[in-house]
Formats: structure tokens, C-alpha cells, sequence
């Protein structure tokens, strides 16, 4: 299998017609180690991969979105996350997957004797529960009920300017990075009308 990479200089002003995430690839060092951690823990399902690849790999596929492994023995430990004692970082790089039951997927990991970590976000009286561990090789792994904070989108949070105040329209209350980015955002349009 072929692949051709071309690199375009140029950004369009308008989005892209995605449409949703497709699939997470990450390297193992074990495809069987893996395959039994996606499959068992998280209950993604295998599916038929192209007979065409000429590497050791597997297809998962749940939840509306692939995992797909491709393994690499090779992997080296101090080029990659793989330590087993390596410390859960809620911070770190991670795939997060919205749950229903965060008790369940802890009960799940400790009868494994998997370690994880919780964390708690609140904003505006709504509260997400966060579990995060690691993944036979290191990969952070999330699952939290999210859908208890709304997505909002930026647009929506009102500009207060600098020195100034006046009543706050918007519905939600925006935090700081939020009142941050639509600043920039009213400092960029002033900037396009000269």
C-alpha cells in the first residue's frame, strides 16, 4: 500500500465539510495486548481491516468512532508514554469517551486492578465526573459524563471591554479564556476594517 502526502500552502476561509471523528490510530508494542484492553474494557467490537496493509494491525470499531492499532515491538520506552508507573496526568494528552455510569467504570478498572484517577469539573451548578487511566501502552484513556456541561459556542459570550461595564446579555457565564478569545476576536475584526 502506497501513501502520497501533498502539502497545500493555502487555507480556504471556509470550514471543511467534516463531518465527524472517524478513528484514533495509535502505536502498541502488542496488537493481542491491546486488542483484549479495547475490546474487554471498553467494549469497542473488532472489524475487518484491509487485507491489502502489510503490518500487523487491528480494527475496533463503537460508540460511532474507530480505534485502529498498529503495532510497533520496536517501540522504545523512553521515546514513547509505555511505563506502567508513569503518573496519570489529567493534563496529558488523552482520548475521551462520554459515559453514562462513572461508579461503573471505576468498579470495571478496579476489579481489573487497573490505577485511575478522578476529577470533578463545575461550572454554573452542573457538575462532570472524569476517570482517567492509561492503556496497555501508555495512552491516555478519559471517560466522563460530559454531556452535563453544555457546548457553547464562543460567539455567544458577550464583550465586555477593557475599563468598561455594562449588563452581560449572554445567557451563560463566560470564563476568562472565553471574554480572552472574543476580545481577540472584536481586536482582529477591527484590525480587517482599516
Amino acid at each position: 500500500m502506497k501513501m502520497e502526502i501533498e502539502e497545500v500552502g493555502n487555507c480556504e476561509t471556509q470550514p471543511l465539510p467534516l463531518l465527524s471523528l472517524n478513528h484514533v490510530s495509535l502505536l502498541c508494542k502488542s496488537v493481542w495486548e491491546s486488542m483484549r484492553f479495547y475490546e474487554d474494557v471498553l467494549g469497542f467490537v473488532p472489524i475487518k481491516r484491509p487485507s491489502s496493509f502489510n503490518f500487523t494491525g487491528a480494527w475496533f470499531y463503537n460508540y460511532g468512532v474507530g480505534i485502529h492499532l498498529i503495532e510497533n515491538p520496536l517501540i522504545d520506552e523512553f521515546d514513547t508514554c509505555v511505563n506502567e508507573f508513569r503518573p496519570i496526568n489529567p493534563k496529558d494528552n488523552h482520548i475521551s469517551f462520554q459515559c453514562t455510569d462513572v461508579e461503573l467504570v471505576k468498579k470495571r478498572l478496579e476489579e481489573r486492578g487497573m490505577r485511575y484517577v478522578t476529577a470533578v469539573v463545575e461550572e454554573g451548578g452542573a457538575k462532570v465526573d472524569q476517570v482517567f487511566f492509561h492503556d496497555p501502552d501508555g495512552y491516555m484513556i478519559e471517560l466522563c459524563n460530559c454531556e452535563n456541561i453544555p457546548i457553547i459556542p464562543i460567539s455567544s459570550c458577550s464583550l465586555k471591554p477593557r475599563g468598561q461595564s455594562f449588563k452581560k446579555t449572554a445567557p451563560y457565564k463566560c470564563g476568562f479564556m472565553e471574554n480572552v478569545m472574543m476580545e481577540s476576536l472584536s481586536t482582529d475584526m477591527i484590525n480587517f476594517s482599516f
